[in-house]
């Protein structure tokens, strides 16, 4: 199996030893995007902003592996609370029309910078 390192200079740069996404055998695996302006390198305020720039950063990466949130196949989503999984949902839906991916949710005890969500996704290259 052959794999290939993604890097996007439209996301926020990597907080540690990982690659922004790998593309391998027709797919492309990215890492957690969390709310993070690439510009700024500031966390955006509340979990409504931090949504939609994790879908901004997850676009750009997609973009760069020559895929694109249409082909995705899974998502995970973390958040922080699930008591905003609503809000997050209601956002997440705007992002996909025809066959949704296949999702999955999970509340966890804390994300990086102490983010309030964060997403991952698996696609088609």
């Amino acid at each position: 199996m052959m794999k290939e390192k993604v890097h996007s200079d439209k996301a926020p740069q990597a907080i540690g030893p990982y690659s922004h996404a790998v593309k391998a055998n027709g797919f492309v695996f990215t890492s957690g995007q969390i709310g993070v302006n690439p510009e700024t390198g500031e966390l955006q305020e509340g979990v409504a902003n931090q949504t939609k720039q994790v879908f901004q950063n997850l676009h750009n990466v997609l973009e760069e592996a020559g895929s694109s949130l249409e082909k995705a196949i899974k998502l995970t989503v973390f958040l922080k609370d699930l008591q905003d999984f609503k809000e997050v949902n209601d956002i997440y839906a705007t992002y996909f029309t025809g066959v949704f991916p296949a999702r999955s949710a999970f509340q966890v005890a804390a994300l990086p910078m102490n983010a309030l969500v964060e997403i991952e996704v698996v696609a088609e290259v």
